[in-house]
Protein backbone atom coordinates (compact mmCIF):
# COMPACT_ATOMS: atom_id res chain seq x y z
CA UNK A 1 0.00 0.00 0.00
CA UNK A 2 1.22 3.27 -0.62
CA UNK A 3 2.23 5.65 2.23
CA UNK A 4 0.77 9.49 1.98
CA UNK A 5 3.13 12.00 2.73
CA UNK A 6 0.46 14.58 3.17
CA UNK A 7 -3.19 14.05 4.21
CA UNK A 8 -5.73 16.65 4.30
CA UNK A 9 -8.96 16.77 5.81
CA UNK A 10 -11.65 19.23 5.92
CA UNK A 11 -9.51 22.39 4.85
CA UNK A 12 -11.08 25.22 4.65
CA UNK A 13 -9.74 29.23 4.34
CA UNK A 14 -12.20 32.69 3.85
CA UNK A 15 -11.11 36.14 3.11
CA UNK A 16 -13.49 38.22 4.87
CA UNK A 17 -16.94 37.16 3.54
CA UNK A 18 -15.57 35.17 0.59
CA UNK A 19 -15.19 31.33 1.19
CA UNK A 20 -12.21 29.75 -1.11
CA UNK A 21 -11.43 26.46 0.46
CA UNK A 22 -14.57 24.51 1.21
CA UNK A 23 -13.99 21.39 3.16
CA UNK A 24 -11.05 20.03 0.98
CA UNK A 25 -9.92 16.83 1.45
CA UNK A 26 -6.54 15.65 -0.36
CA UNK A 27 -4.23 12.56 -0.15
CA UNK A 28 -0.60 13.12 -1.70
CA UNK A 29 1.15 9.65 -1.91
CA UNK A 30 5.31 9.59 -1.54
CA UNK A 31 6.48 8.45 -4.73
CA UNK A 32 3.67 9.77 -6.81
CA UNK A 33 2.97 12.43 -9.10
CA UNK A 34 -0.86 14.19 -8.17
CA UNK A 35 -1.67 16.59 -10.87
CA UNK A 36 -3.71 18.86 -9.62
CA UNK A 37 -6.86 20.52 -12.41
CA UNK A 38 -8.88 23.76 -11.59
CA UNK A 39 -10.13 26.83 -13.29
CA UNK A 40 -8.74 29.88 -12.87
CA UNK A 41 -10.60 30.78 -8.85
CA UNK A 42 -11.28 27.25 -7.76
CA UNK A 43 -8.74 27.34 -5.10
CA UNK A 44 -5.96 25.80 -5.98
CA UNK A 45 -3.61 28.65 -5.38
CA UNK A 46 -5.09 28.97 -1.70
CA UNK A 47 -4.44 25.43 -1.33
CA UNK A 48 -0.72 26.00 -2.36
CA UNK A 49 -0.14 28.87 -0.16
CA UNK A 50 -1.70 27.16 2.89
CA UNK A 51 0.78 23.96 2.76
CA UNK A 52 3.42 26.78 2.01
CA UNK A 53 2.93 28.23 5.60
CA UNK A 54 1.78 31.43 3.77
CA UNK A 55 -1.57 31.22 4.70
CA UNK A 56 -2.88 29.15 7.98
CA UNK A 57 -6.18 27.52 7.44
CA UNK A 58 -9.16 28.58 9.25
CA UNK A 59 -10.05 24.88 10.29
CA UNK A 60 -8.89 21.14 9.26
CA UNK A 61 -6.03 19.45 9.41
CA UNK A 62 -2.97 18.73 7.66
CA UNK A 63 -0.60 15.31 8.27
CA UNK A 64 3.23 15.24 7.15
CA UNK A 65 4.11 11.89 7.64
CA UNK A 66 1.83 11.12 9.75
CA UNK A 67 2.09 14.29 11.99
CA UNK A 68 0.18 17.29 12.45
CA UNK A 69 1.35 19.86 10.32
CA UNK A 70 0.57 23.49 10.62
CA UNK A 71 3.87 25.95 9.43
CA UNK A 72 3.63 29.08 10.82
CA UNK A 73 5.54 30.29 7.53
CA UNK A 74 7.20 29.44 4.20
CA UNK A 75 10.63 28.85 6.24
CA UNK A 76 8.74 26.16 8.89
CA UNK A 77 7.06 24.66 6.03
CA UNK A 78 10.59 24.70 3.84
CA UNK A 79 12.39 22.93 7.21
CA UNK A 80 9.86 20.09 7.05
CA UNK A 81 10.68 18.90 3.73
CA UNK A 82 7.61 21.07 1.75
CA UNK A 83 8.94 22.77 -0.93
CA UNK A 84 7.38 25.32 -3.68
CA UNK A 85 7.85 26.62 -7.08
CA UNK A 86 5.25 28.82 -7.97
CA UNK A 87 4.23 30.33 -10.96
CA UNK A 88 5.44 33.56 -10.28
CA UNK A 89 9.38 33.50 -11.38
CA UNK A 90 10.16 36.31 -8.96
CA UNK A 91 8.77 34.69 -6.22
CA UNK A 92 11.19 32.33 -6.47
CA UNK A 93 14.24 34.31 -7.35
CA UNK A 94 16.13 37.04 -6.38
CA UNK A 95 16.74 39.41 -9.19
CA UNK A 96 19.76 41.80 -7.90
CA UNK A 97 21.59 38.62 -6.56
CA UNK A 98 23.55 36.65 -8.58
CA UNK A 99 22.60 32.84 -9.96
CA UNK A 100 25.30 31.40 -6.64
CA UNK A 101 23.77 33.63 -4.12
CA UNK A 102 20.02 32.45 -5.22
CA UNK A 103 20.92 28.86 -5.31
CA UNK A 104 22.06 29.20 -2.13
CA UNK A 105 19.60 32.03 -0.74
CA UNK A 106 18.03 29.56 2.09
CA UNK A 107 21.46 28.58 3.76
CA UNK A 108 22.59 32.38 3.49
CA UNK A 109 19.06 33.39 4.79
CA UNK A 110 20.29 31.15 7.73
CA UNK A 111 23.24 32.08 8.61
CA UNK A 112 25.45 29.63 7.44
CA UNK A 113 29.07 30.47 7.81
CA UNK A 114 30.35 28.24 5.15
CA UNK A 115 29.08 30.13 2.47
CA UNK A 116 30.65 33.63 3.10
CA UNK A 117 33.62 32.31 1.35
CA UNK A 118 32.95 33.91 -2.48
CA UNK A 119 34.43 30.90 -4.06
CA UNK A 120 33.58 27.93 -1.89
CA UNK A 121 29.75 29.42 -2.34
CA UNK A 122 29.93 28.88 -6.07
CA UNK A 123 31.34 25.92 -6.20
CA UNK A 124 28.58 24.27 -3.85
CA UNK A 125 26.10 26.33 -6.16
CA UNK A 126 27.85 25.00 -9.29
CA UNK A 127 27.36 21.47 -7.81
CA UNK A 128 23.59 22.36 -7.36
CA UNK A 129 22.92 23.40 -10.51
CA UNK A 130 24.96 20.71 -12.17
CA UNK A 131 22.15 18.43 -10.08
CA UNK A 132 19.69 19.41 -12.95
CA UNK A 133 22.14 20.15 -15.87
CA UNK A 134 21.89 23.80 -15.22
CA UNK A 135 24.72 25.53 -16.98
CA UNK A 136 25.39 28.95 -15.89
CA UNK A 137 27.61 31.40 -15.08
CA UNK A 138 27.33 31.23 -11.24
CA UNK A 139 28.71 35.24 -11.12
CA UNK A 140 26.29 36.34 -13.14
CA UNK A 141 23.24 38.58 -12.16
CA UNK A 142 19.76 36.98 -11.96
CA UNK A 143 18.38 40.20 -13.65
CA UNK A 144 20.07 39.58 -16.76
CA UNK A 145 18.62 35.94 -17.48
CA UNK A 146 15.80 35.00 -19.91
CA UNK A 147 12.74 34.16 -17.96
CA UNK A 148 13.19 30.33 -19.06
CA UNK A 149 16.43 30.11 -16.80
CA UNK A 150 15.17 32.06 -14.10
CA UNK A 151 12.81 29.26 -13.89
CA UNK A 152 15.30 26.76 -14.03
CA UNK A 153 17.06 28.25 -11.43
CA UNK A 154 13.94 28.48 -8.83
CA UNK A 155 13.46 24.70 -9.68
CA UNK A 156 17.01 23.81 -8.87
CA UNK A 157 16.92 26.28 -5.38
CA UNK A 158 14.12 23.87 -4.73
CA UNK A 159 15.81 20.59 -5.65
CA UNK A 160 18.43 21.48 -3.18
CA UNK A 161 16.11 20.99 -0.11
CA UNK A 162 15.49 17.51 -0.58
CA UNK A 163 12.24 17.66 -0.65
CA UNK A 164 9.13 15.64 1.02
CA UNK A 165 6.62 17.16 -1.10
CA UNK A 166 7.70 19.14 -3.99
CA UNK A 167 4.71 21.86 -5.31
CA UNK A 168 5.42 22.72 -8.94
CA UNK A 169 3.11 25.79 -10.07
CA UNK A 170 2.92 25.68 -14.03
CA UNK A 171 6.47 25.02 -14.34
CA UNK A 172 6.63 24.60 -17.96
CA UNK A 173 5.56 27.94 -18.57
CA UNK A 174 8.30 29.29 -19.59
CA UNK A 175 10.26 26.22 -21.05
CA UNK A 176 11.49 25.30 -24.55
CA UNK A 177 10.73 21.68 -25.17
CA UNK A 178 14.54 20.72 -24.28
CA UNK A 179 14.12 22.29 -20.75
CA UNK A 180 10.76 20.95 -20.03
CA UNK A 181 12.15 17.51 -20.42
CA UNK A 182 14.81 17.63 -18.48
CA UNK A 183 12.34 18.84 -15.66
CA UNK A 184 10.51 15.76 -16.59
CA UNK A 185 13.23 13.39 -16.13
CA UNK A 186 14.33 15.20 -12.57
CA UNK A 187 10.76 14.21 -11.50
CA UNK A 188 10.66 10.70 -12.67
CA UNK A 189 13.82 10.38 -10.50
CA UNK A 190 12.28 12.41 -7.39
CA UNK A 191 9.09 10.20 -8.00
CA UNK A 192 11.51 6.96 -7.66
CA UNK A 193 12.95 8.39 -4.47
CA UNK A 194 9.60 8.05 -2.52
CA UNK A 195 8.95 12.51 -3.20
CA UNK A 196 5.17 13.33 -2.98
CA UNK A 197 4.76 15.62 -6.07
CA UNK A 198 1.49 17.99 -6.46
CA UNK A 199 1.86 19.46 -9.97
CA UNK A 200 -0.23 22.81 -11.23
CA UNK A 201 -0.99 22.57 -14.86
CA UNK A 202 -3.35 22.95 -17.53
CA UNK A 203 -1.38 22.19 -20.01
CA UNK A 204 -2.13 18.18 -21.42
CA UNK A 205 0.58 17.03 -22.61
CA UNK A 206 2.36 17.34 -19.71
CA UNK A 207 -0.40 16.23 -17.49
CA UNK A 208 -0.15 12.72 -20.03
CA UNK A 209 3.21 12.40 -19.57
CA UNK A 210 3.86 12.86 -15.84
CA UNK A 211 0.77 11.92 -14.16
CA UNK A 212 -0.25 9.16 -11.76
CA UNK A 213 -3.14 10.66 -10.71
CA UNK A 214 -5.10 13.94 -11.08
CA UNK A 215 -7.12 15.94 -8.75
CA UNK A 216 -9.66 18.27 -10.22
CA UNK A 217 -11.12 21.31 -8.18
CA UNK A 218 -13.82 23.71 -8.69
CA UNK A 219 -15.55 26.62 -6.25
CA UNK A 220 -13.18 25.80 -3.33
CA UNK A 221 -13.85 22.24 -3.28
CA UNK A 222 -12.41 18.88 -4.53
CA UNK A 223 -14.96 17.77 -7.59
CA UNK A 224 -13.01 14.71 -8.62
CA UNK A 225 -10.26 12.04 -7.99
CA UNK A 226 -8.75 10.20 -11.19
CA UNK A 227 -6.45 7.00 -10.46
CA UNK A 228 -7.67 4.27 -12.17
CA UNK A 229 -5.69 3.64 -15.77
CA UNK A 230 -6.19 4.41 -17.85
CA UNK A 231 -6.75 8.02 -16.57
CA UNK A 232 -9.77 9.21 -17.72
CA UNK A 233 -8.53 13.14 -18.97
CA UNK A 234 -12.03 14.07 -20.28
CA UNK A 235 -13.55 13.46 -17.23
CA UNK A 236 -11.11 15.26 -15.37
CA UNK A 237 -11.80 18.06 -17.59
CA UNK A 238 -15.22 17.97 -17.01
CA UNK A 239 -14.99 17.67 -12.86
CA UNK A 240 -13.16 20.71 -13.18
CA UNK A 241 -14.91 22.66 -15.04
CA UNK A 242 -18.98 21.66 -14.37
CA UNK A 243 -20.15 20.75 -17.60
CA UNK A 244 -18.72 19.65 -21.36
CA UNK A 245 -16.01 22.15 -22.17
CA UNK A 246 -17.18 24.26 -24.95
CA UNK A 247 -15.00 25.15 -28.30
CA UNK A 248 -13.63 27.60 -30.13
CA UNK A 249 -15.52 27.86 -33.75
CA UNK A 250 -12.85 27.75 -36.22
CA UNK A 251 -15.06 28.77 -39.39
CA UNK A 252 -12.04 30.47 -41.81
CA UNK A 253 -13.19 33.97 -43.22
CA UNK A 254 -12.14 35.57 -46.01
CA UNK A 255 -9.08 37.36 -45.25
CA UNK A 256 -9.69 41.46 -45.98
CA UNK A 257 -7.09 44.06 -46.81
CA UNK A 258 -3.27 43.83 -46.25
CA UNK A 259 -2.72 45.58 -43.05
CA UNK A 260 0.92 45.03 -42.60
CA UNK A 261 3.57 43.89 -45.09
CA UNK A 262 6.38 43.08 -44.25
CA UNK A 263 9.30 42.45 -46.93
CA UNK A 264 13.22 41.46 -46.45
CA UNK A 265 12.85 41.42 -42.43
CA UNK A 266 15.81 40.25 -40.68
CA UNK A 267 15.73 39.79 -36.82
CA UNK A 268 19.20 38.90 -36.13
CA UNK A 269 22.53 39.64 -38.23
CA UNK A 270 22.76 36.16 -38.36
CA UNK A 271 19.16 34.85 -39.14
CA UNK A 272 17.78 34.47 -43.24
CA UNK A 273 15.48 37.65 -43.94
CA UNK A 274 11.86 37.12 -44.54
CA UNK A 275 8.33 38.26 -45.80
CA UNK A 276 5.03 39.09 -43.72
CA UNK A 277 1.12 39.46 -44.49
CA UNK A 278 -0.61 40.09 -42.40
CA UNK A 279 -4.70 40.83 -43.65
CA UNK A 280 -7.60 42.64 -41.60
CA UNK A 281 -10.11 39.89 -40.42
CA UNK A 282 -7.67 37.21 -40.04
CA UNK A 283 -6.10 35.85 -37.15
CA UNK A 284 -2.66 34.69 -37.35
CA UNK A 285 -0.61 32.45 -34.69
CA UNK A 286 2.82 32.05 -35.12
CA UNK A 287 3.95 29.34 -32.95
CA UNK A 288 7.93 28.00 -32.52
CA UNK A 289 9.93 27.29 -29.49
CA UNK A 290 10.90 29.44 -26.75
CA UNK A 291 13.94 31.28 -28.33
CA UNK A 292 12.91 30.63 -31.80
CA UNK A 293 11.92 35.25 -32.61
CA UNK A 294 8.45 35.52 -32.43
CA UNK A 295 9.10 37.50 -29.28
CA UNK A 296 11.63 39.27 -30.88
CA UNK A 297 9.36 40.23 -34.19
CA UNK A 298 6.41 41.19 -31.77
CA UNK A 299 9.61 43.68 -30.18
CA UNK A 300 10.32 44.79 -33.77
CA UNK A 301 6.24 45.14 -35.10
CA UNK A 302 6.02 47.38 -31.51
CA UNK A 303 8.93 49.75 -32.08
CA UNK A 304 10.99 48.08 -28.87
CA UNK A 305 13.81 47.38 -30.86
CA UNK A 306 14.52 47.87 -34.71
CA UNK A 307 15.19 45.16 -37.13
CA UNK A 308 18.14 44.54 -38.73
CA UNK A 309 17.17 44.61 -42.01
CA UNK A 310 13.82 45.27 -44.48
CA UNK A 311 11.23 47.47 -44.43
CA UNK A 312 7.77 47.62 -43.21
CA UNK A 313 4.23 48.85 -44.51
CA UNK A 314 0.83 49.34 -42.48
CA UNK A 315 -2.34 50.46 -44.22
CA UNK A 316 -0.18 50.79 -47.45
CA UNK A 317 2.18 53.38 -45.79
CA UNK A 318 6.01 53.44 -44.31
CA UNK A 319 6.02 51.98 -40.90
CA UNK A 320 9.46 52.56 -39.16
CA UNK A 321 7.89 53.03 -35.10
CA UNK A 322 11.05 54.17 -33.07
CA UNK A 323 9.54 53.45 -29.73
CA UNK A 324 6.44 51.77 -28.37
CA UNK A 325 4.87 55.03 -28.35
CA UNK A 326 4.91 55.56 -32.01
CA UNK A 327 3.44 52.28 -32.75
CA UNK A 328 0.42 53.26 -30.14
CA UNK A 329 -0.04 56.04 -32.48
CA UNK A 330 -0.20 54.51 -35.54
CA UNK A 331 -3.04 52.01 -34.03
CA UNK A 332 -0.15 48.90 -33.15
CA UNK A 333 -1.02 47.65 -30.15
CA UNK A 334 0.96 44.79 -28.18
CA UNK A 335 -0.55 42.68 -25.25
CA UNK A 336 2.81 41.39 -23.94
CA UNK A 337 3.51 38.24 -22.23
CA UNK A 338 4.59 37.42 -18.66
CA UNK A 339 1.60 39.39 -17.26
CA UNK A 340 3.06 40.42 -13.93
CA UNK A 341 6.51 41.42 -15.55
CA UNK A 342 5.38 42.95 -18.05
CA UNK A 343 2.06 43.74 -18.27
CA UNK A 344 -0.05 44.04 -14.51
CA UNK A 345 0.56 46.96 -12.14
CA UNK A 346 0.38 45.22 -8.88
CA UNK A 347 -0.94 48.77 -7.35
CA UNK A 348 -3.44 49.65 -9.32
CA UNK A 349 -7.53 48.63 -9.62
CA UNK A 350 -9.07 46.38 -12.39
CA UNK A 351 -9.65 50.02 -13.77
CA UNK A 352 -6.60 51.08 -13.97
CA UNK A 353 -4.85 48.16 -15.31
CA UNK A 354 -7.43 47.95 -18.15
CA UNK A 355 -7.72 52.13 -19.59
CA UNK A 356 -3.65 52.72 -18.54
CA UNK A 357 -2.37 52.93 -22.18
CA UNK A 358 -5.54 54.84 -23.14
CA UNK A 359 -4.99 57.35 -19.82
CA UNK A 360 -5.48 60.95 -22.33
CA UNK A 361 -8.45 59.77 -24.07
CA UNK A 362 -10.17 59.49 -21.32
CA UNK A 363 -9.12 63.56 -19.97
CA UNK A 364 -11.11 66.63 -20.05
CA UNK A 365 -9.86 69.96 -21.82
CA UNK A 366 -7.87 70.79 -19.04
CA UNK A 367 -6.41 67.26 -18.61
CA UNK A 368 -7.80 65.72 -16.15
CA UNK A 369 -9.12 62.37 -15.98
CA UNK A 370 -12.75 62.15 -17.01
CA UNK A 371 -13.41 58.79 -14.12
CA UNK A 372 -16.89 58.43 -15.56
CA UNK A 373 -15.65 57.59 -19.17
CA UNK A 374 -12.59 56.03 -17.03
CA UNK A 375 -14.70 53.64 -15.75
CA UNK A 376 -17.45 53.20 -18.31
CA UNK A 377 -14.76 52.01 -20.76
CA UNK A 378 -13.47 49.44 -18.27
CA UNK A 379 -16.75 48.15 -17.25
CA UNK A 380 -17.12 47.65 -21.35
CA UNK A 381 -13.88 45.75 -21.66
CA UNK A 382 -14.90 43.61 -18.36
CA UNK A 383 -17.77 42.51 -19.93
CA UNK A 384 -16.72 41.68 -23.39
CA UNK A 385 -13.93 39.94 -21.82
CA UNK A 386 -15.70 38.43 -19.41
CA UNK A 387 -13.80 39.26 -16.47
CA UNK A 388 -15.61 37.91 -13.00
CA UNK A 389 -14.93 40.32 -10.20
CA UNK A 390 -17.23 42.39 -7.78
CA UNK A 391 -16.61 45.95 -9.48
CA UNK A 392 -13.53 47.92 -11.65
CA UNK A 393 -11.97 49.30 -8.28
CA UNK A 394 -11.17 45.90 -7.37
CA UNK A 395 -7.66 45.64 -7.11
CA UNK A 396 -6.29 43.58 -10.11
CA UNK A 397 -3.85 41.19 -7.75
CA UNK A 398 -7.49 40.24 -6.58
CA UNK A 399 -8.27 38.69 -9.35
CA UNK A 400 -7.71 34.71 -10.26
CA UNK A 401 -4.62 34.07 -12.89
CA UNK A 402 -6.98 33.39 -15.44
CA UNK A 403 -8.94 36.99 -14.95
CA UNK A 404 -5.89 39.02 -14.78
CA UNK A 405 -5.79 37.92 -17.90
CA UNK A 406 -8.44 38.83 -19.31
CA UNK A 407 -7.62 42.02 -18.45
CA UNK A 408 -4.37 42.38 -20.02
CA UNK A 409 -5.54 41.01 -23.39
CA UNK A 410 -9.12 43.14 -22.97
CA UNK A 411 -6.82 46.71 -22.15
CA UNK A 412 -5.79 46.20 -25.57
CA UNK A 413 -9.06 45.01 -27.47
CA UNK A 414 -10.90 47.59 -25.87
CA UNK A 415 -9.78 50.43 -28.20
CA UNK A 416 -9.73 50.58 -32.42
CA UNK A 417 -6.74 49.22 -33.63
CA UNK A 418 -4.64 48.40 -37.02
CA UNK A 419 -2.62 45.51 -35.86
CA UNK A 420 -3.07 44.25 -32.44
CA UNK A 421 -0.61 41.75 -31.32
CA UNK A 422 -0.70 39.14 -28.54
CA UNK A 423 2.18 37.50 -27.29
CA UNK A 424 0.83 33.72 -25.16
CA UNK A 425 -2.42 35.61 -24.54
CA UNK A 426 -3.16 32.00 -23.13
CA UNK A 427 -0.11 32.05 -20.78
CA UNK A 428 -1.09 30.39 -17.32
CA UNK A 429 -4.77 30.34 -18.21
CA UNK A 430 -7.29 27.06 -17.76
CA UNK A 431 -8.87 25.60 -20.63
CA UNK A 432 -12.42 27.53 -20.25
CA UNK A 433 -10.44 30.97 -19.81
CA UNK A 434 -8.54 29.82 -22.74
CA UNK A 435 -11.63 29.33 -24.92
CA UNK A 436 -13.15 32.57 -23.67
CA UNK A 437 -10.25 34.71 -24.33
CA UNK A 438 -9.58 32.89 -27.96
CA UNK A 439 -13.82 33.33 -28.72
CA UNK A 440 -13.31 37.26 -27.99
CA UNK A 441 -9.84 37.21 -30.07
CA UNK A 442 -11.96 35.76 -33.34
CA UNK A 443 -15.09 37.94 -32.76
CA UNK A 444 -13.51 41.33 -33.77
CA UNK A 445 -10.92 39.91 -36.02
CA UNK A 446 -12.84 42.22 -38.54
CA UNK A 447 -11.97 44.74 -36.79
CA UNK A 448 -7.78 44.64 -37.54
CA UNK A 449 -5.61 42.25 -38.07
CA UNK A 450 -4.50 40.12 -35.29
CA UNK A 451 -1.26 38.22 -34.86
CA UNK A 452 -1.09 35.78 -31.64
CA UNK A 453 2.11 34.60 -30.58
CA UNK A 454 2.06 30.91 -29.00
CA UNK A 455 4.76 28.28 -28.17
CA UNK A 456 1.58 25.86 -27.78
CA UNK A 457 0.37 23.90 -31.14
CA UNK A 458 -2.59 23.26 -29.30
CA UNK A 459 -3.48 26.58 -28.69
CA UNK A 460 -2.59 27.90 -32.48
CA UNK A 461 -4.71 25.84 -33.92
CA UNK A 462 -7.78 26.75 -31.53
CA UNK A 463 -7.77 30.42 -32.86
CA UNK A 464 -5.67 30.48 -35.51
CA UNK A 465 -7.16 31.11 -39.56
CA UNK A 466 -3.45 30.67 -40.60
CA UNK A 467 -0.68 29.60 -38.92
CA UNK A 468 3.40 30.38 -39.42
CA UNK A 469 6.05 28.51 -37.66
CA UNK A 470 9.39 30.11 -36.72
CA UNK A 471 12.22 28.87 -36.06
CA UNK A 472 15.69 30.39 -35.75
CA UNK A 473 14.86 34.23 -35.95
CA UNK A 474 12.84 33.45 -39.62
CA UNK A 475 10.00 31.91 -40.81
CA UNK A 476 10.09 28.19 -42.23
CA UNK A 477 6.02 27.24 -42.23
CA UNK A 478 3.05 28.72 -43.24
CA UNK A 479 -0.68 26.84 -43.29
CA UNK A 480 -4.13 27.23 -43.54
CA UNK A 481 -5.91 26.04 -40.84
CA UNK A 482 -7.74 23.43 -42.54
CA UNK A 483 -6.28 19.29 -42.60
CA UNK A 484 -2.96 20.59 -41.47
CA UNK A 485 -0.28 18.25 -41.72
CA UNK A 486 0.63 18.06 -37.96
CA UNK A 487 3.63 16.02 -38.86
CA UNK A 488 5.10 18.22 -41.02
CA UNK A 489 3.78 21.44 -38.91
CA UNK A 490 5.76 19.49 -35.75
CA UNK A 491 8.89 19.15 -37.69
CA UNK A 492 9.21 22.62 -38.40
CA UNK A 493 8.51 23.56 -34.90
CA UNK A 494 11.11 21.52 -33.94
CA UNK A 495 14.03 23.12 -36.76
CA UNK A 496 14.19 20.56 -38.42
CA UNK A 497 12.44 21.04 -41.13
CA UNK A 498 14.40 22.04 -44.74
CA UNK A 499 14.88 25.95 -44.31
CA UNK A 500 15.66 26.21 -47.61
CA UNK A 501 11.91 26.32 -48.63
CA UNK A 502 10.28 29.44 -48.44
CA UNK A 503 7.09 30.11 -46.53
CA UNK A 504 4.08 29.21 -48.61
Amino acid sequence: MTSQAITIRGLTKAFGRNAVLRGVDLDLPAGQVTVLMGANGAGKSTLVKVLCGVHAADAGEIRLDGRAFAPAGPAAALRSGVVTVHQNINDGVVPDLDVASNLLLDSLAEGGGLFLNRRRMRAEAGKIAAAIGLELDMARPVAGLSLADRQLVAIARAMAHRPRLLILDEPTSSLSLTEAQRLFALIDRLRGEGVAILYISHRMSDIRRLADRIVSMRDGQVSGLFETVPLDYSGAVRAMLGHEITEVDIAIPVPGAVMLEARGLRLKPEARAFDLTLRRNEVVAITGLVGSGKSALAAALFGLEAPVAGEMRLDGRDYRPRRPAEAVAEGVFLAAKDRLINAVVPGFDIQQNLTLPFTPRHAGPLGLIRRAAERAAAERAIAAMGVVCQGPRDGILTLSGGNQQKVVVGRWMAEASRLLILDEPFQGVDIQARRDIGRRIRDSAAERATLVLCAEIDEALEVADRILVMSEHTLVGDHRNENIDLARLMTEVSGAADRTKEPA
